[in-house]
């Protein structure tokens, strides 16, 4: 949990990651879905940020999670490789048993902006990954990404269905957890596969 993991200068670090985006407390409280208050309390070192939070600071703005959590790094992360304009990723309904897809894959296809390359989709079912990753969400994960404690990463469970948990390493096990604090974290075995570590979820936003 994010409370076990944060320190004081954190508050101060997204301050400064704040001023080099050259923007306001309510511009960047607005961005994030948080108030301003919230976000001055955090600034300060009385509020503690979510992990829900520290995910929307890494994908939203490109905050690097090292240097976030331990001043470790550049402040930004350097920039992915992405895919020419109008690349396409695979949108699966069924999880192959080896990625990449060969070239001549048939099916359908998806196009978001800025689309890193090798990435596949999916849409989230199921409330598991709640309020972080919600039903009916797209879901981009790179199967080539390695992937960090606290990601969140595509698995297939023993059964063999694709599940999206949160990739937890503590006293060297490792835990599949749930964002959504109604269902219980789980290690995995033999039968757990890992398909590939999320890098992006768009959701529709009905106006």
């Amino acid at each position: 949990m994010i409370s076990q993991e944060y320190m004081p200068d954190l508050g101060e670090r997204i301050r400064k990651a704040r001023l080099a985006l050259g923007l306001t407390q309510k511009d960047f409280a607005g961005s994030l879905g948080i108030v301003q208050g919230f976000l001055s309390g955090i600034e300060t070192g009385r509020k503690v940020p979510s992990d829900t939070l520290l995910i929307a600071l890494t994908h939203t703005f490109g905050i690097n999670r090292d240097w976030l959590m331990q001043g470790a790094g550049d402040t930004f992360q350097a920039a992915a490789t992405a895919a020419p304009a109008g690349a396409q990723a695979p949108l699966l309904e069924v999880i192959p048993e080896e990625l990449p897809l060969p070239r001549n894959h048939r099916g359908d296809f998806i196009s978001v902006p800025n689309l890193p390359a090798g990435c596949y989709a999916i849409v989230c079912y199921g409330d598991f990954m709640a309020p972080t990753i919600k039903d009916g969400d797209l879901v981009i994960f790179n199967p080539e990404l390695e992937r960090k404690s606290g990601d969140i990463i595509l698995v297939n469970n023993r059964w063999g269905d694709p599940i999206l948990r949160r990739f937890r390493l503590k006293d060297g096990e490792v835990f599949l957890a749930p964002d959504n604090p109604a269902y219980a974290p789980f290690r995995p075995d033999e039968g757990t596969r890992t398909i590939g570590t999320v890098v992006e979820v768009w959701r529709k936003v009905l106006i």
